[in-house]
């Protein structure tokens, strides 16, 4: 323990906190612990914003740890503010593409041809769902898509505002 009272982080494990608890640029991502890829989802990830370039280094940054070498991004482009074609992360190239893969999923693309998709949690979630919903789509067994595990999750709208339903 720290003097703080605070352990020590270990360098490979991922923040699994509220936005505010991380420092800037800390990705908050869960991935499927087991190898088989059996889910619909390899993991989920939970933004700070819709800026690219703000929120997708410190993402491939991480996957690059844990995955190996990331070429490819691809996000919805009506979910995200200005996709350019690249960035450069960490001196290396990463392709940006434009997919309509839906606001609450990107896809991530190692090597040549080995895809990952991840669930997109809205950068505005509460805490408590966006830990849920990220559980669920972990889940080596999970077979439901992104957005139904986010309209399962998620507060509605209503809910959220405290409007009688």
């Amino acid at each position: 323990m720290t003097d703080a009272g605070i352990p020590p982080a270990h360098p490979r494990l991922l923040p699994d906190a509220v936005h505010e608890a991380v420092g800037p640029g800390t990705a908050l991502l869960r991935l499927e612990t087991t190898r088989s890829r059996q889910g619909v989802l390899d993991g989920a990830w939970w933004p700070r914003s819709r800026n690219v370039g703000q929120e997708i280094p410190p993402l491939v940054t991480v996957l690059t740890e844990y995955l190996g070498p990331i070429t490819r991004v691809g996000l919805d482009a009506s979910a995200w503010n200005g996709i350019p074609a690249r960035l450069i992360v960490d001196g290396r190239v990463v392709h940006l593409d434009s997919f309509p893969v839906g606001d609450d999923t990107v896809l991530i693309t190692r090597g040549d041809n080995d895809h990952f998709a991840l669930m997109v949690v809205p950068p505005n979630t509460t805490p408590e769902a966006a830990r849920t919903a990220m559980a669920r789509a972990v889940r080596a067994d999970n077979v439901t898509q992104a957005a139904e595990i986010l309209l399962a999750e998620l507060p509605r709208p209503t809910e959220a505002s405290g409007d009688p339903a």
